[in-house]
């Protein structure tokens, strides 16, 4: 009675970000939960991620990978499914919720597509919000974490333009590792506290691991490939009509307001603020992120 569930990483992550999250999803009754909570896991690598083979024709953005993980759920047999991502696998959810695949009941994510098209459209191109904007607090709070986040995304810049110019990732281990550690000032102070000797939530090992599966499948030029492949808003609206469970962490790269959420997806079933976690929740706070998924999915079992 396990319900499956597809869930997707993101960029700089892999296949390794999920790991801490699978038994205990897949065995709750050994790990805080009920049995009534179990799901069946299906954790795929995105094209020209790890495992993955690379894709040698353009086209695989994030609404084709949707539709593939509609196609591979379809393979694999099941008739009815949940879906689950952050960061990249946030934008293929949110998408596979859009396109509302055969069999998926509903998902999960740890970083919403709520942002309104105006203010979205105008934060994107540096450009002043719309006149006349009544702006709540926490709204207000959301459109200057996404301000400074759109101008620092320069690794995305730099993907989504030349992504095959980027061969030094290929043949440096070190020159890998840095391009990988700096992707949000938050996590970077994270991955620098772990390396200082002081773990909280991710180890040495943790970031060594992920590291070492770019390397060794030489996959860092491959996955870069994404953002250029990409047509659609990081943080914008999609149209999801399925019911969507949202967790905001505090120290995600923006936290969606609840106003927004609710404007964005007309069936939100689950809305929740946690109090630590970051942008790369199941690897960093997998207790937290576990306790979320089931949460946001046990009405719709």
């Amino acid at each position: 009675d396990a319900l499956p569930l597809i869930v997707t990483h993101g960029w700089p992550g892999s296949v390794i970000e999920q790991l801490k999250i699978v038994e205990p999803l897949t065995d709750p009754t050994n790990h805080g939960g009920s049995a009534s909570d179990a799901f069946h896991l299906v954790i795929p690598s995105m094209p020209g991620y790890g495992f993955s083979g690379k894709p040698t024709t353009t086209g695989w953005g994030p609404e084709r990978i949707a539709r593939a993980w509609g196609e591979l759920m379809k393979r694999l047999g099941y008739t009815r499914y949940g879906a689950q991502g952050g960061d990249w696998g946030a934008i293929v959810t949110d998408l596979m919720g859009a396109q509302e695949p055969e069999g998926l009941i509903g998902i999960h994510t740890n970083m919403p597509g709520v942002i309104p098209p105006a203010i979205d459209a105008a934060l994107a191109k540096g450009d002043p919000l719309p006149e006349g904007l009544a702006l709540s607090e926490e709204e207000q709070r959301a459109v200057e974490q996404l301000d400074f986040v759109y101008r620092h995304v320069y690794y995305a810049y730099m993907m989504g333009s030349r992504p095959q110019t980027l061969t030094g990732l290929a043949d440096s281990p070190v020159g890998l590792a840095a391009f990988l550690l700096d992707h949000d000032a938050a996590s970077l102070a994270l991955i620098s506290r772990a390396f200082a000797g002081h773990a909280e939530g991710l180890t040495r090992d943790d970031v060594l691991d992920n590291i070492t599966l770019f390397w060794l499948t030489n996959t860092a030029v491959s996955a870069a490939r994404l953002y250029a492949e990409n047509k659609s808003s990081f943080f914008g609206v999609n149209g999801v009509r399925l019911p969507v469970a949202v967790s905001v962490f505090p120290d995600e790269l923006y936290q969606a307001p609840r106003s927004w959420a609710e404007q964005a997806y007309p069936n939100l079933v689950h809305y929740n603020r946690l109090d630590k976690g970051g942008h790369f929740a199941a690897w960093e706070q997998p207790e937290l992120l576990v306790e979320e998924v089931r949460a946001g999915f046990r009405s719709l079992r």
